[in-house]
């Protein structure tokens, strides 16, 4: 029995050379390669996904929503009243997981220089809602913009209010972990930087307007868009850009077709409810199966 083993042992060793001649050496296994950040990707409603956040994440995702109430002096998050959870805060499905992300350098973190804007549209109580969000965002600091009057610090995460914003507080404050979503009179209105909501307020406290595009453009992606319709909308493009902001636009037709006028016209962030098939869009991908929405709603 001793001798037929040792001849097994003698036959497996040779098999195994032999796999090794033909296989070639094994390679080490290296590290994951870093998943490719899209700017341009924003979650409209990231928290309706079946896995809000990690589902916008996971696609290279760097810009999601959050609609929040304040609730018994917590945030909660839901898009109506009525589909409000106690286990559904801000602090459980977007601070921590960021947190946790930024921390440990996965997905698109692992890019040091990779930024993702949490926009927080604030569904009432704008005052009491931003004293709170002050005391939420303090632990999560090191991930943080930090917006002073001496200038802005950038970090991984960028909070801005949408929605019910508190002007008059954010304004005051001189120190501030978020900033303000504007509208099209942030762009347009002539009054000195500063002077009032709606006045050309400073970068620093609002970096990104948004409208609705219904608001603005009657077309509704199908067929080309009228060419004076592409041209206002490359000119507010360019007039964000001039000032240093960032532009998107809600109620945005969710479909390729809209998102390559846009992408084309540099809107800096495009609205979308179909993560996957956004995301196949920006990388050149083939999308996959399923016909889009044809526009988000507020």
């Amino acid at each position: 029995m001793d001798r037929w083993s040792r001849s097994l042992r003698g036959v497996l060793a040779v098999l195994a050379m032999l796999a090794v001649d033909w296989v070639g050496p094994v390679a080490a296994a290296g590290p994951e390669p870093t998943l490719r950040a899209l700017p341009q990707a924003h979650s409209h409603n990231d928290y309706e996904q079946k896995r809000p956040l990690l589902e916008a994440l996971d696609h290279g995702f760097c810009s999601v929503e959050a609609d929040v109430y304040l609730v018994e002096g917590r945030l909660w998050v839901a898009h109506d009243r009525k589909d409000l959870k106690p286990e559904r805060t801000l602090k459980s499905l977007y601070l921590d997981p960021l947190a946790e992300r930024v921390r440990n350098r996965t997905g698109i973190f692992a890019d040091p220089k990779a930024r993702l804007m949490l926009l927080v549209d604030v569904k009432g109580q704008g005052a009491q809602v931003y004293e709170r969000l002050k005391t939420e965002l303090a632990p999560y600091a090191p991930m943080l913009t930090r917006f002073r009057d001496s200038g802005v610090v950038t970090g991984a995460v960028t909070v801005v209010l949408s929605g019910d914003r508190a002007w008059d507080l954010a304004r005051a404050d001189r120190d501030r972990w978020c900033a303000l979503d504007g509208r099209m009179s942030d762009l347009t209105n002539a009054a000195p930087a500063g002077v009032a909501a709606g006045g050309n307020a400073p970068v620093a406290l609002v970096p990104l307007v948004s409208e609705s595009w219904r608001a603005l453009f009657r077309w509704d992606g199908d067929g080309e868009m009228p060419a004076p319709e592409k041209a206002r909308l490359q000119g507010l493009v360019s007039l964000a850009h001039a000032q240093g902001r960032k532009i998107r636009f809600w109620a945005l037709p969710d479909r390729p077709a809209a998102w390559k006028v846009c992408q084309e016209a540099g809107v800096d962030l495009i609205n979308t409810d179909k993560i996957p098939v956004l995301a196949a869009f920006l990388r050149g991908e083939p999308l996959p199966p399923g016909k889009p929405p044809i526009a988000d709603e507020n």
